[in-house]
């Protein structure tokens, strides 16, 4: 059986509790944090949240694939993308290195 995921709702509502603060005071945060990430990440290419990692702009060169369905050879144009690349530490924790 999957395990689902938190949902934005309950997020919230877990925050709000630990915090002892409104429902509204956390998800006005949640929102804020969420546009300065996007206008960090475009203005500068990268924004970092402390202890859990780092979202980066990366620019993807044209190359060359093919067509899923026909099997041709095509061109994929140039691209901007953003990555999230998790902390270390994070990583340790949830997937520990195996020794």
């Amino acid at each position: 059986m999957a395990a689902t995921a938190m949902t934005k709702a309950a997020l919230v509502r877990q925050m709000a509790e630990k915090l002892e603060v409104s429902n509204k005071q956390v998800s006005t945060f949640f929102e804020l944090l969420a546009e300065t990430a996007v206008r960090e990440t475009k203005k500068t290419g990268v924004f970092v949240l402390p202890g859990l990692g780092r979202l980066k702009k990366r620019e993807r060169k044209a190359r060359m694939g093919r067509n899923p369905k026909t099997g041709e050879p095509m061109k994929i144009k140039a691209k901007t993308v953003v990555k999230f690349y998790v902390a270390k530490p994070v990583k340790d924790v949830i997937s520990p290195p195996k020794k």
